[in-house]
């Protein structure tokens, strides 16, 4: 079982480096937030937002605002230091507790999602943060394989281990209406729209 402090300190760890050694790919991300609906006028929630290496992303295409929650302070202080004076509000928080009086037209979860110890409950309180036909989407910009690969090292004690798509859409199932579900040698993603419950 994944503890919540040991992610925390995991990742105050990698923050000063994450920028630095990050591998990324602007076609695969743009295919995800396509894929996840990001578009101008959007109110978006960035979970586990890292050091923001979205936030440009969401800029350049024209969202309302972006409320993005990480767990590991140096992370969330890093993120927060790129959105000062933005449309961007960076929250340290626990997004499993964190409560934003408000709900998003899309929900994203990138690179993030084996660091959660309860999927299922991670998407059922997901799901009462989306709007009703908002998008939730759970992606990473490499393959499962990959992921699970990188995770075996150092980081296995804060990485369940990526659950296959199929998997992951049947959790969505009750909540969304699953649209996504992609994984192959270059990406991971599963994407689905609130039900109107």
């Amino acid at each position: 079982m994944i503890d919540k402090n040991d992610v925390i300190n995991f990742f105050d760890r990698c923050a000063p480096s994450w920028d630095a050694e990050m591998v990324r790919s602007d076609r695969l991300i743009g295919m995800i937030l396509d894929n996840a609906g990001v578009a101008a006028g959007k109110d978006v929630l960035d979970v586990a937002c890292g050091t923001g290496v979205l936030f440009p992303d969401y800029l350049e295409r024209g969202v309302k605002s972006v409320t993005a929650v990480d767990i590991s302070p140096r992370m969330a202080e890093i993120a927060a230091s790129k959105a000062d004076g933005s449309i961007i509000h960076v929250f340290c928080a626990d997004v499993e507790e964190f409560d934003p009086q408000k709900q998003f037209d899309c929900i994203v979860v990138y690179n993030s999602f084996p660091h959660f110890a309860d999927p299922a409950g991670l998407i059922e309180k997901l799901a009462s943060l989306t709007a009703p036909g908002g998008k939730l989407t759970i992606a990473h910009g490499m393959s499962r394989e990959r992921i699970d690969r990188h995770h075996s090292g150092h980081a296995s004690h804060v990485s369940n281990g990526l659950m296959s798509a199929e998997d992951l859409a049947a959790l969505f199932e009750p909540f969304f209406d699953v649209d996504t579900v992609i994984s192959n040698d270059e990406m991971y993603q599963v994407a689905g729209s609130r039900k109107d419950l």
